[in-house]
Order: C-alpha cells, then structure tokens, then sequence
C-alpha cells in the first residue's frame, strides 16, 4: 500500500461490519505466543486477515492473522491473533493500518502486548513489563505524508502515548492478583536480526529497559487517532550479550508458553476496568 487513505480504512471497517454487527470499545493487539487471550472472548467472531480489504498477511510463527471480534469480562473488543511487522516488508502505515480500522469500527482504548529482550538487567525471562514511554529507534514513523485532519492532528502530541490512568489500572489489577509486574521503557528496533551486545549496552545508556520489533508505529498511529494506549511487555529473553547464549525465537516462545497464566490474569483483570 503506497498511500494510506480514508476510503481504504472505511472499506475494511464495512467489511468487519457486514460480517459481525458488534461495536467494539476496546482494541487488543497481542504479540508473539500471547494470542492464548483469544480463547477466552465469549461469542467470538473470527475473520481472516486475508477476507479484510487492505489488510496484509501475518507471516511470523505465533501469529495466526485472525481478527476476532467478541466479549471478555463484559466488554466488546476487537482482537489482532497477530500483528504486522516491519521486517516483513510492510511500511510502518500498513503495519498500524489495524489501529485506524479500529477507530473507525468505534473503539476508544487499545491495549497493546509484545515478546521483548530484557535489557533492564534487573529482569529476567517470564516478567511482565508495563510500558510507561517507548524509543522509536525503526528510522520509520506511519504519519510521514500529507496529513488528514479526520485521523489526527498534523504534530501529535506524544508526552502521554501510554495512558497514566490504564497503567495505575494495571498496577491495583497486578496487586491484586499477585502478578509482579516491572515498569519501563520499551525500545523499538526494525529487526529482523536480534540486536548485538553493543547496541543493547547503547539501548541502556539511553533508558531503555526492553527491546523489541514492533508496537512503535501502532502507538504512534493510536496516539495520533486520540485512543488511550496500554501496553505490556512480556520478557521472553535477555538481550544480546547479559546472558552467555544465542538468542532464538523458539526461546520467545518457550518463555511466553510459560508466563500464559500470569498474563492471562493479569490482562482479564484489567479489560473489564479500562
């Protein structure tokens, strides 16, 4: 897609419309092996990325490419089984395309959720990482072009990209439900390569405390729409060079298989609050 355009967010939008009449209010995006979440949406609707005009294909393992639409804990949401990355060859407005068809579909709050490297030496594999402000380090923003004013302001402001109120939600909702969970920045790289020791050691020095291949342009875009962001980290790994051991997609999933309890608990707590 060279141009992302209003008519090409409204013709996906009336798709997911003449498929399921429900108007969603909250959007979930879900990252490498956290799709477990789908299994719990009561009367889902599920649609094919490929059925949905504009949208692209999900090519990463532990990313399914369905769209459910449903209720969990009471609230209608709107679920991605998979998001699009960068490094598969998708711009960065194609990769937050979702978010804007979620706008239109009417929803108001997007909870966003990812596989990241702990760079953070304090972590360790299995924690849960609540978002509190992100490093765009892709060399790439979805809004570049000619602004329309119907999706956002031409210079958003992104001082609050992830919403204070969601994440002190998140907090009592850890608290309650014994779930130790960190705070920090997540840094967004391109990928698809893993990211060497001395970028990591950089990515420290400049505040990062996770590091990871998506969810910038999502926020970007989400912020520019006017929708109230939370986001969570699941830390799948340490990154390049704390730990003496090459890094794997297979050990992302591993980790995310394990912690699928906790983050269930955790995000079912906190959708009826947001």
């Amino acid at each position: 897609m060279d141009t992302l355009n209003r008519g090409m967010v409204q013709e996906a939008a009336a798709y997911i419309r003449s498929v399921s009449n429900a108007e969603p209010e909250i959007g979930l995006i879900l990252g490498s092996g956290l799709g477990v979440l789908a299994d719990h949406i009561e009367e889902p609707t599920t649609i094919a990325y490929g059925d949905i005009p504009h949208f692209p294909q999900s090519t990463v393992e532990g990313h399914a490419g369905e769209l459910m639409i449903g209720k969990v804990g009471g609230r209608t949401v709107v679920l991605m089984k998979g998001r699009f990355h960068m490094y598969e060859g998708y711009g960065p407005e194609l990769t937050a395309f979702p978010v804007r068809v979620m706008k239109e579909l009417g929803v108001s709050k997007l909870l966003v959720t990812n596989a990241a490297g702990g760079v953070n030496t304090g972590y360790q594999p299995g924690d849960l990482m609540l978002i509190s402000d992100h490093l765009n380090l892709t060399g790439k923003n979805p809004l570049i072009g000619p602004n329309d004013p119907a999706f956002g302001p031409r210079f958003p402001d992104m001082s609050q990209a992830y919403s204070p109120r969601l994440r002190a939600i998140a907090k009592q909702a850890a608290e309650k439900n014994d779930v130790q969970l960190q705070e920090g920045v997540y840094a967004g790289l391109l990928g698809p390569n893993y990211e060497t020791p001395a970028e990591i050691v950089m990515l420290r020095t400049l505040g990062a405390d996770a590091v990871g291949m998506s969810t910038v342009s999502e926020v970007i875009v989400a912020s520019h729409a006017g929708l109230e962001v939370l986001g969570i980290s699941c830390i799948s790994n340490m990154a390049a060079g704390i730990l003496d051991q090459p890094l794997s997609h297979h050990e992302v999933m591993e980790t995310t298989e394990k912690v699928r309890e906790k983050f269930l608990s955790l995000v079912l707590s906190v959708i009826p609050q947001m």
